[in-house]
C-alpha cells in the first residue's frame, strides 16, 4: 500500500534542504460532523479557538504611513490596524467606548486621528482617548472610568500583520518558528496588494479550509487543470497546527492520457517562464524541469536574488498552513493569500477572503504567475490599492474559472455534512493537512473552558 506519501517523489532538479520533511501522526480517528454545523461548537470554537490564536489581519503594506489604518472584520468582531505617529504598529477594536459604536468603516484609508461617527469622541492613533464632547455634561466619576479604546495584541512577521484577543499568547514569531525561515525568504514584505476579492459561500469555514488544504480533489472538480498541475505532492506536518504542501505545475498528472503534447495549459507554463511554446523542444512532462532552467536564467541575466530557492519553489507553489484560517501560496514573483472568516451567527455560511501579493521588477516577462488569473487591466505597479470586491451569498464570485467550482461545490458538501447519513470525514494520506488542521482544533477545544 501507498498510503506513506513521505515516500513520494515529485521533485525534479536538484535536491535541495528546503524539501526536508516534517511529520506528525494524528492517528486515524474519525471526528463527528458536528464541528461543520452545530451552532454550540461554534461558539464554543470563537472563544477557544479565534479567540486564542494568532489572526492573519492585513498585510503591512496597506498601512505604510503615520496614519494609514485597515478594517479587519472577522466573526463577530471588527478590529483597526494602524500605523501610529512612532512608526509602531497598533491593534484595537473597531468600537467607541463610549457607547460601542463603529469608529471606522471603510475598508482602509488614512485618518490622524479616529473620531467616532455617533458623538464624535476622538481617540489618537495609538487608542487613547484625547476629546470627549461636551465633557461639562458628565458626571466626573463617569469620566474617570477607562475611555481609551480597548486594543489587542498586535506583532508582524513575513510582510504581515497578525493580531490576537489573546493577551497571554505566545510571540508571534515563536508560534510561527518552524516555518519562518522558509515564508522569509519570499520577501513578502516589499510586496504589496494588487487584488482583493471577497465572497459569501455557503459553507462552514473549516470546509473551505478543508477544500484548499488537499489536492486530491483536482481531477474530479477542476478536471481542467489536470494538463498542467500533478495532483502527486509532498505534505509537511509542523507543530501549533501549522503545515506545508508543494504543488507542482508546469506538467500534466498522471491521470492525464497525453504526457507527451505541449496542449494549451503547458503552453501558458511555458510562455510565462519566458519560453516560446513554438520553439519548445521537450513534451510536455519534461516542462517543469523547463521552466525552472528557463527561471534560473532569467534571474541571472536581471539581478534577480533566486540562488536562495529550490528548482521547486521555482515552478510550483509552496502552501502554508497558518491555523487556525489562513493558507498562503508562495511564489518567488507573488503571493496568494487565503483567509476563511467565520460566519458571526451561522456556522453554515463563511466569507472567504483572496488577496494576491506582488512586487514590480523591472524585467522582461516578469509578472505574477499567469494561472492566478490576473486580468491584464490589473495595475501591478504598486501605485494603487486597489478597492476590495465583495459578493454576496448566491452571486457568482468572479474569482476565476477553479475558485468559482469551489463556491458551487462546497455548499453542496455542507448540506451533506448535515445528514443523520454523514458520521464525519475519513481523510486519506493525501489529506493529511486535514487531519493535522483538525487535530490541532480538537487540542485547542480540549484546553481549558471558554473565555
Amino acid at each position: 500500500m501507498n498510503y506513506d506519501f513521505r515516500l513520494w517523489d515529485i521533485h525534479v532538479g536538484a535536491q535541495h534542504p528546503f524539501y526536508a520533511h516534517s511529520y506528525v501522526d494524528n492517528g486515524t480517528a474519525r471526528p463527528t460532523p458536528a464541528r461543520y454545523h452545530d451552532p454550540a461548537f461554534a461558539a464554543e470554537e470563537w472563544e477557544k479557538v479565534f479567540a486564542k490564536s494568532w489572526l492573519v489581519a492585513c498585510p503591512l503594506s496597506d498601512i505604510p504611513e503615520e496614519g494609514d489604518f485597515a478594517r479587519f472584520d472577522i466573526g463577530r468582531e471588527s478590529f483597526i490596524v494602524v500605523r501610529g505617529a512612532d512608526g509602531a504598529v497598533h491593534a484595537h477594536y473597531n468600537v467607541c467606548p463610549h457607547r460601542g459604536s463603529r469608529l471606522v468603516l471603510d475598508d482602509f484609508g488614512s485618518v490622524s486621528r479616529f473620531t467616532c461617527p455617533f458623538h464624535s469622541w476622538q481617540f489618537a492613533l495609538d487608542g487613547e482617548n484625547i476629546a470627549v464632547t461636551d465633557p461639562e455634561t458628565f458626571r466626573p466619576e463617569v469620566l474617570c472610568h477607562d475611555r481609551d479604546m480597548t486594543s489587542v495584541r498586535c506583532e508582524v512577521a513575513v510582510g504581515l500583520v497578525f493580531i490576537s484577543m489573546d493577551p497571554d499568547i505566545e510571540p508571534l514569531k515563536q508560534w510561527l518558528a518552524p516555518i519562518l525561515p522558509q515564508l522569509e525568504l519570499y520577501d513578502i514584505d516589499k510586496m504589496y496588494v494588487i487584488q482583493h476579492r471577497r465572497s459569501d459561500w455557503g459553507a462552514n469555514w473549516k470546509g473551505g479550509v478543508d477544500a484548499f488544504a488537499e489536492i486530491y480533489h483536482l481531477h474530479a472538480v477542476h478536471p481542467q487543470t489536470q494538463c498542467l498541475m500533478d495532483d502527486r505532492t509532498q505534505i509537511d506536518l509542523y507543530p501549533g497546527g501549522l503545515s506545508r504542501q508543494f504543488v507542482p505545475f508546469a506538467q500534466p498528472s498522471p491521470r492525464f492520457g497525453d504526457q507527451e503534447s505541449v496542449n494549451p495549459g503547458i503552453a501558458l507554463m511555458l510562455r510565462d517562464a519566458g519560453i516560446d511554446p513554438a520553439t519548445y523542444g521537450g513534451t510536455a512532462r519534461e516542462t517543469r524541469a523547463a521552466v525552472q532552467i528557463a527561471k534560473r536564467e532569467r534571474a541571472a541575466r536581471y539581478g534577480l536574488d533566486y540562488d536562495k530557492f529550490s528548482d521547486s519553489q521555482l515552478s510550483d507553489s509552496t502552501v502554508y498552513s497558518l491555523f487556525p484560517n489562513a493558507q498562503i501560496g508562495c511564489h518567488p514573483e507573488a503571493v496568494f493569500l487565503h483567509r476563511f472568516l467565520p460566519h458571526a451567527t451561522d456556522p453554515n455560511q463563511f466569507t472567504y477572503d483572496t488577496i494576491i501579493l506582488y512586487r514590480h521588477v523591472d524585467a522582461p516577462g516578469y509578472t505574477p504567475p499567469a494561472w492566478m488569473g490576473l486580468s491584464e487591466e490589473i495595475d501591478t505597479s504598486g501605485a494603487t490599492r486597489p478597492d476590495v470586491v465583495h459578493t454576496g451569498l448566491g452571486e457568482p464570485p468572479g474569482l476565476g474559472e477553479v475558485l468559482d467550482q469551489d463556491s458551487d461545490l462546497l455548499p453542496i458538501v455542507q448540506a451533506g455534512a448535515r445528514s443523520r447519513g454523514f458520521r464525519g470525514p475519513l481523510w486519506s494520506e493525501q489529506e493529511g493537512r486535514l487531519r493535522h488542521f483538525h487535530a490541532e482544533l480538537d487540542r485547542r477545544m480540549a484546553k481549558g473552558e471558554p473565555a
